[in-house]
């Protein structure tokens, strides 16, 4: 069983930075693969980016490529999402998520626990 927490949402404005947090709880972080996803108001979860475990191995989607990052510090048990050039669509709650398989996936259901999410909100 793995809980997860994600920290450092908050309101930001248009070009602004955030980096948010997910912390793991378990002694087997290294194992699992990492993604981060988001939900905006009456939309559906879409995937936003994820992590191999190892760090070495990541995937983003297309239309977030070159704005966001993710990385990982396995002896902190802990994935990162940092947000750059942020835009007012970026506005959602983004939820962290872990795959007992250490490849990583930009499918939802390959996904086997969630955190509670952190909102972030984009304003102008």
């Amino acid at each position: 069983q793995v809980q997860l927490v994600e920290s450092g949402g908050g309101l930001e404005q248009v070009g602004g930075s955030l980096r948010l947090s997910c912390a793991a709880s378990g002694r087997t972080f290294s194992n699992y693969a990492m993604g981060w996803f988001r939900q905006a108001p009456g939309k559906e979860r879409e995937f936003v980016a994820t992590i191999g475990r190892s760090g070495g191995s990541t995937v983003y989607a297309d239309s977030l490529k070159g704005r966001f990052t993710i990385s990982r510090d396995n002896a902190k048990n802990t994935v990162y999402l940092q947000m750059f050039s942020l835009k007012s669509e970026d506005t959602a709650i983004y939820y962290c998520a872990a795959r007992r398989i250490g490849a990583p996936s930009a499918t939802r259901n390959a996904y086997d626990y969630w955190g509670q999410g952190t909102q972030v909100t984009v304003s102008s």
